[in-house]
């Protein structure tokens, strides 16, 4: 099934309806919504060659465009390749290069860095906020979406990995048809009085709950702002009504805060799913009493999108069970599409209770990664996803984690690995070792701290460190702070000891 499919019987059925919004005012019905996304398909096709398999990337802040070009994409049979627009031009010229992208859709803010950094010979760059884009309005629509099998890959999604270089996770139609069932079945059924707000990225798990949306022939809700501002989403939900929006703990906490501050009740906002990262047992129990049974809770990774585990609204807001306060710190119970186990290091069922690794089996489960047939097969087992996480079932089947990945830091609901930020760190001639690990920060969840032993005999200019930083990765990644240390703490096998380092860093705020 073509994902574009759902958009053109949307735009036969409810042809009118209210589709793409700039804040609250209406861009595009569905009629229109649907014009431009075949039109783009077929200028896609005739003027850049994109055939069925192709892969063509998105690289833009949330705007109503994103949506247009995505469904573009997949109405020419091409795969989408969605960058994080935070991420720097140099890592988002990577990803495109990697997946063999052959067209890239920007918008000028971030999208002028970016041609700087890639071959224009190889891809071509379209700008949203260029008359080339609004061009393709007027080509001759593709009559239909082009077929697509289940096992077709619609998005090459590329997550960040331990060896410092992203991975490309191969999403099929299958993949996200399962994720949709278990959105359906765990988090509720949209309508066509319903809205979609995008103030989480599109190119993550807010992008991807577009899809049951479209079904619904629903609205889609762009803020003004471009991304997440508390108060202008507590303004404009009462005037737009029956939001449904991805968020992360953060936001979550931030939507609380300023509610308070203003005496907003959240009128307007139907459902909001928290995920990215686990949240405070105290935060979501303040934000069900500010703001009333409005949250679910979905764990998922990109390797199984936004589909490992669920925790409805109604057991969000329960206080009559026994272990309602146990349920809550978890992160539910097994999707529809799932099965879930914890396991030993010999992916043997660990007793009810114990600590070990999570995995995940289901048609939710990726494809494998892109052009990467060794970390497939060693993060794939029998068709068993490895997570990477830790966390230990009850008797009712609710997940509790423990920890998200070995050394991962979330930050602000952005997942940062300390080896890419490593690696730029050695780049330095000064910096003979280095360790980035998470400190605690009471708003972001965590900071970066960057860790540094100097070569011997020689100085480390911290402005130079950040310099680096500035010059080669996302500045979300960026360390905080800088700690200098005459030598890190290692194993019997050489191996620095993060867990030591963020011990002391936990019960000192330094290193020693």
């Amino acid at each position: 099934m073509n994902p574009a499919e759902w958009l053109a019987r949307a735009a036969k059925i409810t042809p009118q309806a209210p589709a793409l919004l700039h804040g609250t005012h209406v861009i595009a019905n569905y009629a229109e919504f649907g014009q431009r996304s075949a039109s783009i398909a077929a200028g896609l096709q005739r003027s850049f060659g994109i055939t069925k398999g192709d892969r063509v990337a998105l690289f833009m802040k949330n705007r109503t465009e994103y949506l247009e070009a995505s469904y573009g994409i997949w109405w020419s049979g091409a795969a989408a390749v969605p960058i994080n627009a935070k991420l720097h031009a140099k890592e988002a010229a990577w990803i495109i290069e990697n997946s063999g992208a052959s067209v890239v859709f920007v918008s000028d803010d971030v999208g002028d860095d970016l041609r700087a950094e890639i071959n224009s010979s190889k891809t071509k760059v379209i700008s949203v906020d260029q008359p080339e884009y609004a061009k393709m309005y007027e080509v001759d629509p593709l009559a239909n979406p082009v077929p697509i099998e289940a096992q077709d890959m619609v998005w090459l999604f590329y997550t960040s990995g331990t060896t410092g270089r992203p991975k490309g996770v191969m999403m099929s139609s299958q993949n996200i048809q399962s994720m949709m069932l278990g959105y359906y079945a765990g988090v509720g059924t949209p309508t066509n009085k319903d809205a979609s707000l995008y103030a989480a990225p599109m190119s993550h798990g807010a992008g991807i709950y577009s899809f049951m949306h479209v079904v619904a022939g629903g609205r889609h809700v762009c803020p003004i702002s471009g991304g997440f501002d508390a108060a202008e989403i507590l303004e404009i939900a009462p005037k737009i009504g029956n939001i449904a929006m991805f968020a992360a703990p953060t936001m979550v906490r931030r939507l609380v805060d300023v509610a308070k501050e203003t005496g907003a009740t959240g009128e307007g906002l139907d459902t909001i799913i928290y995920a990215g990262g686990p949240m405070y047992f105290a935060d979501i129990v303040e934000a069900v009493d500010v703001m009333g049974p409005r949250f679910a809770q979905i764990y998922g990774q990109g390797e199984c999108p936004m589909a490992i585990t669920v925790l409805s609204r109604e057991q969000v807001c329960d206080r009559k069970h026994a272990r309602w306060e146990e349920r809550l710190k978890s992160v539910g119970v097994a999707q529809v599409a799932s099965c879930v186990r914890v396991v030993d290091e010999g992916m043997k069922d660990l007793p009810t209770g114990e600590i070990g690794e999570i995995v995940v089996f289901g048609s939710a489960v990726m494809r494998g990664y892109w052009n990467n047939a060794e970390a497939t097969a060693s993060t794939v087992l029998d068709g068993w996803l490895k997570t990477g996480d830790m966390g230990a079932l009850d008797a009712d089947g609710f997940l509790t984690m423990h920890d998200r990945s070995k050394d991962m830091i979330i930050s602000g609901g952005s997942n940062i690995y300390p080896r890419e930020v490593e690696e730029i760190l050695l780049m330095h001639p000064a910096v003979s070792e280095a360790a980035v690990v998470g400190r605690f920060h009471e708003e972001w969840g965590e900071e970066v701290i960057a860790i540094i032993s100097p070569e011997k005999g020689k100085t480390v200019d911290v402005a130079e460190l950040d310099k680096l930083c500035i010059d080669n990765i996302a500045r979300f990644k960026r360390p905080k702070d800088y700690l200098i240390m005459e030598q890190l703490p290692k194993n019997n096998y050489g191996k620095i000891m993060k867990r030591d380092l963020r011990d002391m860093l936990k019960n000192s705020g330094k290193v020693k």
